[in-house]
């Protein structure tokens, strides 16, 4: 009886060890970070031949530097310029900033081998990462205080950018100059922590807020990537470009 007694409270305590770990998994609060690394060499040779943009391999980091001018027109470069054009675009409620396009030194120091962080670090306002045309990427907050961009989108040209007040030209939402030109479901550029940029589309279907990530991306394979990765998608909808922050560590960004 004794012996009996012993296997019953055994075959309880091992039946109550297993019943709390499927209720910990199927609640999901299971909140272990991936230790997958990256390695996103494979793209860096796709900022090549890039007007006003240079980098470097400084070990386990691309460093990239741009002077931030759009290679397309807008009506934000001075008048005078070639490249200058009055606004095109379909937005009815658009409002000209008073501001106007000034080439710039920004260096981006990103990490070669990406991972997940353990710790999310917000993004900041100004620049969070280089598109392919080597115009910085910016969050989804107008300055300076973190505004929804509700009524700074109506200053956006009709490639969807516009300078700040330092002549700085950036996209916080689609780069329709990129797009158009390389196609709705290419690699855009990088975001600071290393992990790529993709346009709205994917496998043919449009990508919409609910399919990504809190900080807005997924991992699944690409054409650049066959083996999968971690990835950012731009969307129509806010946050746009990036959620709650950087999915992994951030470089540097200094300018």
């Amino acid at each position: 009886m004794k012996n009996y007694k012993i296997m019953m409270l055994l075959f309880a305590f091992l039946s109550f060890g297993c019943s709390s770990d499927e209720d910990n998994l199927d609640s999901g609060n299971d909140q272990s970070t991936s230790d997958t690394v990256y390695d996103i060499r494979s793209i860096v040779s796709k900022f090549d031949n890039i007007d006003g943009v240079t980098y470097s391999i400084n070990g386990d980091f691309l460093e990239i530097t741009t002077n931030g001018l759009p290679d397309h027109k807008s009506p934000y470069w001075e008048q005078g310029n070639v490249m200058y054009e009055a606004y095109n675009g379909t937005n009815p409620n658009w409002n000209k900033n008073p501001n106007t396009i000034q080439a710039q030194n920004i260096t981006f120091k990103i990490p070669l081998y990406p991972k997940e962080a353990t710790i999310k670090e917000a993004t900041s306002l100004g620049p969070i990462g280089i598109s392919l045309n080597g115009v910085a990427f910016f969050n989804q907050y107008a300055g300076p205080n973190n505004q929804p961009l509700t009524n700074e989108i109506n200053s956006f040209d009709q490639y969807l950018g516009h300078p700040q007040n330092s002549g700085q030209y950036h996209y916080h939402i689609e780069p329709v100059y990129l797009t158009n030109k390389l196609g709705k479901s290419s690699f855009l550029g990088l975001l600071a922590d290393g992990f790529p940029v993709y346009g709205p589309e994917e496998n043919g279907g449009t990508i919409t807020n609910s399919d990504l990530d809190d900080y807005h991306g997924h991992v699944s394979v690409t054409p650049d990537f066959p083996n999968g990765i971690y990835h950012y998608h731009i969307t129509s909808d806010d946050p746009y470009l990036n959620g709650s922050g950087y999915y992994g560590t951030p470089g540097n960004v200094s300018q």
